[in-house]
């Protein structure tokens, strides 16, 4: 009989990534290593990842307990739209080294809110399926080619 043991491993960082924080939820009180990186230990619940087939609505929430850790960058993620990649993966309970990767999210913090208890960060997509924008990127044609520069294009 296999054991799946699900956690969650978070990346926070600013645009210029100057500020990364990496957090996981799963080995309570321990580091853990993942990608060669170390990840430390904060009780984070991370949900509500809903998809749709046309790419939009992809939001997501991260819980984190009101304190000083999450306070110290908290405001700051929410102010400057840090980006939030969090890995849903399958851990071996018995080794912090060893993990697989089931799922990642990546998104911008677009808004947050807090209480006594919890500090409340709301995750959306960085693509917008309306205008296929990514932030920060621009289609060049050093990128995609030649880009038509009228609407009037024929199909042949």
């Amino acid at each position: 009989m296999t054991t799946l043991a699900v956690g969650n491993y978070l990346k926070l960082s600013n645009k210029d990534q100057t500020v990364v924080y990496r957090f996981q939820n799963f080995h309570i009180g321990q580091n853990a290593e993942y990608d060669g990186f170390t990840w430390s230990f904060l009780p984070f619940g991370f949900s509500g990842v809903s998809v749709n087939r046309t790419g939009d609505n992809t939001s997501a929430s991260l819980v984190f307990p009101n304190n000083e850790l999450s306070r110290a960058w908290g405001l700051e993620a929410v102010t400057e739209r840090w980006l939030a990649n969090a890995f849903v993966m399958n851990l071996d309970p018995d080794d912090r080294t060893i993990g697989t990767l089931m799922h990642q999210y990546i998104g911008q913090v677009a808004g947050g809110t807090w209480d006594d208890a919890s500090l409340n960060l709301d995750v959306n997509t960085i693509l917008d399926s309306v205008g296929s924008d990514v932030p920060l990127r621009r289609l060049t044609q050093n990128l995609i080619g030649n880009i038509p520069v009228t609407s009037n294009v024929r199909l042949r």
